[in-house]
């Protein structure tokens, strides 16, 4: 995110302070304490994504919800995270890193308890949109948290750690979501968020230290925030509401647009803008960038409905559904490191190519799934080989990312990307079904959510197929010297991980 800073020890800590310029050793109980309450909290926010795509079909029949609102259950979400994650990172350099993280683990915490308790599909979309405001507060915070309070010599070992630990919590998430919603039910999806954040405030407050970016300056983006936000939100209810016909339909998207247009005036109006234009005049950059769009858009799609496809055409319960998705984030887990070290020898252009071109390849695979589908012979091969495609993209992509700009712009340029790479999933999300020829009750007929399932895959091959052209004919440049830890073993597969910047000076 914008404006991470350096590790300093602040004046107003809660715990006693460590000397001048010395942070925590990782290997101390205070060590210990920073990495558990920094990987609860951004496990909180990462499992969400897989988690509730696991319970949609059970949201939709005990809310008898139409599939508009499976689509608004996932993009509330994803709306307002992608809107605000930039304005997060700022909030915490000024105002306190400690300070906006444990607000925003309240505020996801509370989020979700009301998902958890909704009596209908309309409160429910609300309190997932509050849910995204407080993923936006406390993701940007949680790697920044050990960037300032970790001594150097520990900061890699400490980062290697958070990422591995919350591979592993990625990895058991759709299962952990899966037996959720076949014992207990779909409400305790949301509500298991209650107890991780009774534990990860207290730590916090009482275990790390507070700090904050002493050069952050300037007023905020809000004008920026309100009108990118404002502006997906309508393109989105556009694209979710286009089979009606409704005036209203079209209002929206060209409000929509008018609102797009006016944000990219905004920004390169202003002195301190959320997003700066400047950044986009490396190439690199923006070619990444537009191949973030293209993967993650398909990777979006592709998980949303690949869930739902096991659960209503292939007969799996939610269990099994959400154990199917496990090869794949098993495979990240174990082989991102050596992606990374081979990204690192031979350039970032052949793996943004090979990568996104294997993820189409499990893509098509996907089409074999049908009713009655073999687990060993239909769906395994598709995951394993959609695995393999995400091992070599992501860490190379993070890496061409940070290396794409300046080093004291690194956080920022990675919060672009992980907010692109999350915008690209909500549009996914809201036009796939569209594109498709997905009804409101398709979810609801096995037949017709297979025909257009086999039709949405074709679309995801398409964007994946797109990426890997965009990469072969645009990215040049080799990759940095080092992939950063957290690349190494990053398992999500909603958006590349976030990275704080670390100033020299």
């Amino acid at each position: 995110m914008a404006r991470t800073g350096r590790a300093r020890q602040p004046e107003d800590m809660t715990a006693p302070a460590e000397p001048s310029g010395a942070g925590v050793p990782i290997a101390s109980a205070r060590g210990r304490w920073i990495l558990l309450t920094t990987v609860l909290g951004s496990t909180m926010a990462m499992l969400d994504g897989t988690v509730v795509n696991v319970a949609l079909p059970r949201i939709g029949e005990d809310l008898d919800a139409d599939l508009a609102v499976l689509q608004w259950t996932v993009n509330a979400y994803l709306l307002t995270l992608a809107g605000l994650i930039l304005v997060g990172g700022s909030l915490s350099d000024r105002f306190g890193r400690r300070r906006i993280f444990v607000l925003g683990v309240v505020w996801f915490a509370v989020g979700s308890l009301l998902c958890g308790i909704a009596p209908n599909a309309g409160v429910l979309i609300a309190a997932r949109a509050l849910q995204g405001i407080g993923g936006a507060l406390l993701a940007p915070g949680s790697l920044a948290l050990i960037q300032a309070s970790i001594r150097a010599e520990d900061r890699g070992r400490a980062i290697g750690l958070w990422s591995g630990l919350g591979g592993v919590g990625a990895a058991v998430g759709p299962f952990l979501g899966g037996w959720l919603v076949d014992g207990p039910g779909w409400r305790w999806v949301f509500l298991l968020n209650v107890p991780l954040a009774a534990v990860c405030v207290p730590v916090a407050l009482r275990h790390v230290p507070e700090s904050r970016d002493p050069q952050a300056h300037g007023r905020f983006d809000v004008a920026g925030a309100a009108l990118g936000a404002s502006s997906l939100g309508l393109v989105t209810y556009a694209l979710i509401e286009a089979r009606s016909g409704a005036p209203a339909v079209i209002v929206a998207a060209v409000l929509g647009v008018l609102l797009g247009i006016a944000f990219v005036y905004v920004e390169r109006r202003r002195p301190d803008p959320m997003v700066p234009p400047d950044i986009f005049a490396s190439r690199l950059f923006t070619a990444v960038n537009l191949v973030t769009l293209c993967v993650y858009g398909a990777i979006g799609g592709f998980f949303f409905l690949t869930v739902l496809q096991l659960q209503v055409v292939s007969g799996y319960s939610a269990l099994a559904a959400g154990a199917a998705m496990l090869p794949t984030t098993l495979l990240m887990l174990l082989l991102s490191a050596r992606s990374g070290e081979l990204g690192e020898r031979i350039g970032p252009r052949i793996p943004l190519t090979v990568g996104p071109l294997l993820c189409a390849a499990g893509t098509l695979l996907m089409l074999r799934v049908g009713p009655a589908a073999s687990y060993v012979s239909d769906v395994l091969p598709a995951m394993v080989v959609m695995g393999m495609g995400l091992v070599a993209l992501v860490a190379p992509l993070t890496s061409t990312v940070l290396a794409s700009v300046d080093p004291g712009r690194a956080g920022l340029a990675s919060g672009i990307n992980n907010a692109a790479a999350r915008v690209a999933g909500l549009l996914a999300v809201a036009a796939l079904p569209l594109l498709s020829g997905m009804g409101p009750e398709s979810y609801r007929s096995a037949t017709q959510f297979d025909a257009a399932f086999g039709r949405a895959m074709l679309w995801c091959t398409g964007a994946f197929v797109a990426g890997a052209a965009l990469a072969w004919a645009t990215v040049r440049s080799p990759a940095p010297e080092a992939c950063h830890p957290q690349c190494h073993t990053y398992c999500a597969v909603s958006a590349p991980p976030l990275e704080p910047r670390e100033e020299s000076g």
